[in-house]
């Protein structure tokens, strides 16, 4: 397969996994986590969702899954005889991405337990990532790698910065599993307080944001190394003020779903550019360096 089809083929990868993310949230920010109790029809003795909308956007959410899996596997497939380290990673995506099939399967058979639907989402996450470092590289592969090596000290630095954002949505879910969205308006069961998770979420909060503005002052003194690196971390600070906004939003008004909703798509933005940055930290491709004509 050409770089160029790879690349094509990564990009449909991420896109897929990330929308599929946002359709699962949209399950459970619905109450429509119990829509379809079959599998792998919605009911039993029917597979197509009866005239019932909770039905129709939990058996939606399935349909589309099959893009990101199928998208997955051709990826790894692709990538059988590109490096090692590549293909590993093409398989694990691909691996993550079938599990949350099974795994969205245990979490309706259990009604909607939130250390499952937790597990659910991180799964997805992982996925997501290992697919955004496999369109970096695959970038690469098409348009060449930077002539530059970015210091020892900043490439750490997008390391910890990945770490303190998984920290960052990890806590993230576990604020949505205290919160009034379980998924089902019948399913009572939460996990911990509201107030003590919330309480965590900001700190860690504080933390990824510390540790943000470190790496970003760093960059700014070597903005000219690579300046479309600068300007994408900018990128990233905005998406994450609006995030911290849309957060502050959501808790003022009392967690109404459709704004909880973009939380979770910027939560996943803010997710899927950190690790973007960290990659091209550690494996920049040419277009960072590239001069623009004229």
């Amino acid at each position: 397969m050409s770089p160029t089809r790879f690349r094509w083929l990564a990009t449909a990868t991420v896109v897929s996994l990330y929308v599929i993310v946002i359709t699962g949230s949209l399950v459970r920010l619905t109450g429509s986590g119990l829509g379809c109790e079959g599998w792998p029809g919605c009911e039993e003795g029917a597979f197509f969702p009866a005239d019932d909308a909770h039905a129709f956007i939990e058996f939606g959410n399935r349909v589309f899954g099959i893009f990101p899996i199928g998208f997955a596997i051709l990826t790894a497939y692709a990538a059988r005889r590109r490096e090692r380290w590549v293909f590993l990673v093409a398989v694990a995506v691909a691996i993550l991405t079938i599990a949350e099939a099974p795994l969205g399967l245990a979490t309706i058979r259990y009604d909607l337990p939130p250390e499952m639907v937790m597990l659910h989402f991180l799964v997805a996450l992982l996925a997501l990532a290992g697919a955004i470092v496999l369109l970096v590289e695959a970038i690469r592969l098409e348009r060449g790698a930077a002539p530059i090596t970015f210091p020892r000290e900043l490439r750490i630095g997008g390391v910890v910065l990945a770490f303190a954002c998984l920290g960052l949505v990890s806590t993230g879910t576990l604020v949505t599993g205290a919160g009034p969205h379980s998924g089902d308006p019948d399913v009572i069961h939460r996990l911990w307080s509201l107030p003590d998770a919330l309480y965590l979420h900001v700190r860690i909060t504080a933390v990824f944001g510390c540790v943000f503005l470190f790496v970003l002052g760093y960059l700014v003194a070597r903005r000219t190394l690579a300046p479309r690196l600068f300007r994408f971390a900018l990128v990233l600070l905005a998406v994450l003020i609006a995030q911290m906004g849309v957060g502050e939003l959501q808790w003022r008004l009392e967690l109404p779903w459709g704004i909880v909703a973009v939380h979770v798509a910027l939560a996943a933005g803010v997710w899927a550019l950190t690790v973007s940055f960290a990659a091209m930290l550690w494996r920049p491709p040419a277009w960072l360096v590239e001069r623009q004509p004229g």
